[in-house]
């Protein structure tokens, strides 16, 4: 079963929050979710992953099943 994702567009605002500092933008467009933690912990490792992962949440949410 797949789960539906929330698929209204991300502001800019939310979209520069998320390449300066990507926890924030995610939490910004889904709140505190397993995406938020997971985005966290990538950049906990290096900015660079979690600027990826959060831009792809933010863009194509549709292509990445974390809720």
């Amino acid at each position: 079963m797949r789960q539906q994702v929330e698929t209204r567009p991300a502001s800019p605002w939310v979209i520069v929050a998320a390449v300066l500092l990507p926890p924030l933008g995610i939490f910004l467009q889904r709140g505190l979710t397993p995406a938020f933690w997971v985005t966290a912990a990538l950049t906990l490792i290096g900015w660079v992953p979690g600027v990826l992962l959060a831009l792809a949440l933010l863009l194509a949410p549709e292509h990445i099943p974390i809720r």
